[in-house]
């Protein structure tokens, strides 16, 4: 019994001297202050609205100081998260995709859900009145465009499409890219287009009630029936909250337990945080942003726009 004792003391000692080593440190000593970029919305300067209360919630979620990190865009931002001068990022899906590419240091963790369920949006080739039978007859008709810098309307059916083994040039001859996406709708609407791509929001549940385009198109008289759907891209996820891949496990877990329950336990931080989306946020993983780095892929070889 008493060599038994000794060897439990013996055991509790070398456990005591192993945490106690600088080289076994807790992950909140190591890192220091945990700082959380984002980019304020265009107008605001480096202001974001309740910038304390924020700092406050995540301080408690994570217990240990936390700074916020206002950058100019995305690209500062990528850079920052990048150079592991922020251990966490709030990003558009193209900006992760980008980050994600310039780095392989950066995981997404959450992402904001809109409270009829939808995650992100898809690109959709409409046609009124059966004028176009399928994909492959687009090159033998009029198909409206948004501008080339219009996600939904243009990049992502285009980088979808380049997916699929479909590349399309985006001069050619069929395609008429519009002033705008409005002004796209409207050649659908005249009958100057007999396609449109367009967007709608989906979810993770399959078909939905018409929104994006579909449903700006049946609001101004083109009714359910003359519409139809011929191609629908991948999901282009809302944009997520992402961190560094070196991140401790225990902080990524009490981050995504925090991000999770925010909109049910405290939805005014929530709404602070996120006021385009208001269903919450459900985790995330590097597979869900597939389509927002063939955006980023398309716009790379497509290079500079004059």
């Amino acid at each position: 019994m008493r060599v038994a004792l000794k060897t439990y003391a013996a055991l509790m000692l070398a456990q005591v001297a192993l945490w106690s080593n600088p080289a076994h440190a807790d992950w909140r000593d190591d890192i220091g202050t945990f700082r959380i970029g984002i980019v304020a919305e265009p107008g605001a300067g480096n202001s974001v609205p309740g910038l304390a209360l924020l700092t406050d919630a995540y301080t408690k979620a994570l217990g240990m100081k936390v700074e916020f990190v206002v950058a100019r865009n995305y690209a500062a931002l990528i850079e920052a998260q990048a150079n592991a001068r922020i251990e966490y990022a709030i990003y558009s899906a193209t900006a992760y995709a980008t980050a994600s590419q310039r780095c392989l240091c950066i995981e997404p963790l959450v992402a904001p859900v809109d409270s009829d369920g939808a995650i992100g949006i898809r690109s959709v080739l409409l046609t009124r009145d059966g004028k176009l039978a399928d994909l492959a007859a687009m090159d033998s008709h009029r198909i409206a465009m948004a501008p080339s810098d219009s996600v939904g309307g243009s990049l992502l059916p285009l980088a979808a499409l380049a997916a699929e083994g479909r590349k399309i040039a985006e001069d050619a001859p069929f395609l008429v890219h519009a002033d705008s996406a409005a002004a796209a709708e409207t050649m659908l609407v005249d009958g100057k287009a007999d396609g449109l791509f367009g967007w709608v929001t989906a979810a993770a549940g399959g078909p939905r009630e018409p929104s994006g385009t579909q449903a700006r198109l049946e609001a101004v008289g083109l009714s359910v029936t003359a519409l139809r759907i011929v191609w629908t891209s991948g999901l282009l996820r809302y944009g997520p909250h992402a961190v560094r891949s070196d991140l401790d496990p225990e902080a990524k877990r009490r981050l995504a337990v925090f991000l999770t329950n925010l909109k049910s336990t405290t939805p005014d931080i929530y709404d602070l945080l996120e006021s385009k989306h208001s269903g919450g946020f459900a985790t995330v993983a590097p597979k869900d942003y597939e389509m927002a780095a063939a955006i980023v892929r398309f716009v790379s070889d497509r290079g500079p726009q004059q």
